[in-house]
């Protein structure tokens, strides 16, 4: 019975709330863990147990998942997800209402320097074991830092998108599109990988491949980012997400306005898209503590 609402919720995230697979399987994980907690405590799993679980119960699971060690931070997401499900099976929402999320510090992201980026990219490139994986890796890599996109949506990206022209249509979180601008460079720089490519994409196939021809995986971008960071000396924090960090602190230091970059993000909030004008006071201060004789 449990095994059947846990799937049954996963494809209503999955097809009717359009979820990313992430979401999916953190979201899908916390309800797993809830139904363990109410097998081990009560006995009982039922839809019905579920949605009749009382806020003490809940308090009860909440605080032996910050016995696992976890911060406010994660505490904050399991509660998110832990809502999600409960409303799903229909637990009352004055029930949900009397649980608190702690309060997380919301931490400010740190661009790299546009030197460090390029100096990570052909890094990259020269461990590269083939020359068409090497033209992949600087592909994707652009596509982060250039256009601003999630790794999930560089490697979601299909032979029908080809070839690139000067915007480039992206689908996002939750199925939200937006059109992004391709600069030159990035251009060039996926037309090359297609000319070096050993699994040209059909149309609905996946642009980018693994080194054995089925879909890059994440992993292998992350694993690349990380190898080099490593050998370059570069900060920790450069991570291919980071990219993403760095394309949006460049543009607003370069005078672009919020709500354009709102749109260029794809942010459902415009509250997402203000971190970065703490960004850049951040990345002001640094320069002004570095360079003004009396700092």
């Amino acid at each position: 019975m449990a095994q059947t609402l846990i799937r049954e919720y996963a494809a209503f995230l999955n097809d009717d709330r359009r979820r990313s697979p992430h979401t999916v399987r953190a979201y899908v994980t916390t309800a797993e863990r809830l139904v363990s907690f109410l097998e081990n405590e009560t006995g009982s799993c039922s839809k019905d147990a579920i949605s009749n679980i009382s806020v003490n119960d809940l308090r009860v699971f909440l605080a032996s998942r910050r016995g696992d060690g976890i911060g406010n931070r994660s505490a904050a997401r399991e509660l998110s997800a832990l809502r999600a499900f409960l409303t799903y099976v229909g637990t009352d929402s004055a029930t949900l209402r009397r649980l608190k999320a702690p309060r997380a510090e919301r931490t400010v992201p740190r661009p790299s320097a546009p030197d460090d980026i390029m100096a990570l990219g052909a890094d990259m490139a020269e461990a590269a074991s083939q020359a068409w994986i090497a033209a992949r890796d600087w592909a994707v890599l652009l596509l982060l830092y250039g256009c601003g996109l999630r790794i999930s949506e560089a490697l979601s990206l299909l032979g029908g998108d080809l070839p690139l022209g000067e915007t480039l249509r992206v689908t996002g979180k939750r199925g939200k599109t937006r059109i992004v601008p391709v600069l030159p460079a990035v251009r060039d720089a996926v037309a090359r990988y297609t000319e070096l490519t050993p699994f040209p994409a059909a149309k609905e196939e996946p642009l980018f491949r693994g080194a054995r021809g089925g879909p890059m995986k994440p992993a292998a971008m992350r694993s690349a980012v990380l190898r080099a960071r490593r050998r370059l000396g570069l900060s920790e924090r450069l991570t291919p997400h980071a990219l993403r960090h760095s394309f949006a602190t460049h543009l607003l230091a370069g005078g672009a306005d919020l709500r354009s970059l709102q749109e260029l993000l794809g942010h459902a909030s415009l509250s997402s898209t203000q971190i970065y004008t703490s960004v850049d006071a951040a990345h002001l201060l640094d320069v002004y503590r570095s360079a003004h004789p009396r700092a």
